[in-house]
């Protein structure tokens, strides 16, 4: 998901103005989930009924089979790496993913719905010129989330 007029191109830029889970400030990472629905969920928790933008859209992508991912299982995580605000070990660990440049994809647990993941993609990484967005589409959220 991604506010319109950042939904034409995947860069990383807006996760590295104010660093979140995954990378610290000033690392250019690519936050993309499994589902619709995670990415919606993803999205929500930051939100509220006056804070909640009329102008998300919802963008597929397409991972070509020959692009390689790596996984961090949640049992290689420190106890605390779900927590928010979120800690700087995890900042750390994608931090290395994107300087490293050894895969392009990261598969990673969701902090906001347990069993689900979410990929990272690393803007810097040779193969990212390969992944396309298929699909843009409005996606307006459904106030009852925020009642």
């Amino acid at each position: 998901m991604s506010k319109e007029k950042y939904a034409k191109e995947l860069s990383g830029k807006g996760a590295s103005r104010s660093g979140n889970r995954w990378n610290s400030k000033g690392t250019e990472i690519v936050y993309t989930s499994e589902s619709r629905a995670l990415a919606m969920a993803e999205v929500a928790v930051h939100l509220t009924i006056a804070t909640m933008p009329g102008d998300f859209v919802m963008m597929e992508i397409e991972i070509p089979d020959k692009v390689k991912i790596e996984e961090i299982n949640i049992e290689d995580l420190p106890g605390n790496w779900n927590i928010h605000p979120p800690v700087p070990g995890t900042q750390k660990m994608g931090d290395r993913f994107i300087d490293a440049r050894e895969q392009c994809v990261l598969k990673i647990p969701s902090a906001v719905v347990q069993g689900d993941f979410n990929y990272l993609l690393n803007p810097h990484h040779k193969d990212f010129k390969k992944i396309k967005i298929v699909q843009i589409a409005k996606f307006p959220f459904d106030k009852r989330i925020f009642e």
